[in-house]
């Protein structure tokens, strides 16, 4: 009879046991959510790490002011298919990041030029026209000047003068 006497209590203590579980869930669990919720807005806002003594780390170091080298005046006959020779001259600004840069573009200026150079006596008149040929013309020279002073970068290429006869 003990033993039935058991079966018959259990189940009976098994369901207000289970109410009184969820009830019991809702009673602590609303609160911990609330204050997770309040302490996140708090965080994500900047008070509660203000609150704390704890600072946000400082955003990016703004970057350092651009450096501008002169290039040498270039003067380069255009490719044509004509006896009448066609000329270009130009004068343009190499933008480069740092100071240290700055130094390593002027130690290899002859080296830029000669690329230069090269690559302004294969362009046609035609290719110089517009500003997409301008634009042309200044992305290949940026290209030339970074294969120049690699591991140096050169950021743009700024057209002081340019002329094309």
């Amino acid at each position: 009879m003990s033993s039935a006497e058991a079966t018959a209590d259990a189940p009976a203590d098994e369901a207000p046991a289970k109410r009184g579980g969820r009830r019991k869930l809702i009673m602590i669990g609303a609160p911990v959510l609330l204050l997770g919720a309040l302490g996140a807005g708090g965080w994500f806002s900047g008070l509660l790490p203000r609150l704390l003594g704890l600072r946000h780390p400082a955003g990016p170091k703004p970057p350092a002011p651009p450096v501008f080298v002169d290039v040498p005046d270039l003067i380069a006959n255009l490719n044509t298919d004509s006896a009448q020779p066609r000329y270009i001259k130009l004068k343009a600004r190499l933008e480069v990041a740092a100071g240290h840069d700055a130094a390593t573009v002027k130690r290899l200026m002859p080296r830029i030029v000669d690329l230069f150079q090269t690559y302004l006596r294969e362009l046609r008149p035609g290719d110089l026209q517009g500003a997409m040929g301008t634009y042309r013309l200044r992305e290949e020279l940026i290209n030339r000047a970074d294969v120049a002073v690699a591991p140096a970068r050169v950021r743009d290429v700024l057209f002081v003068q340019m002329i094309v006869q």
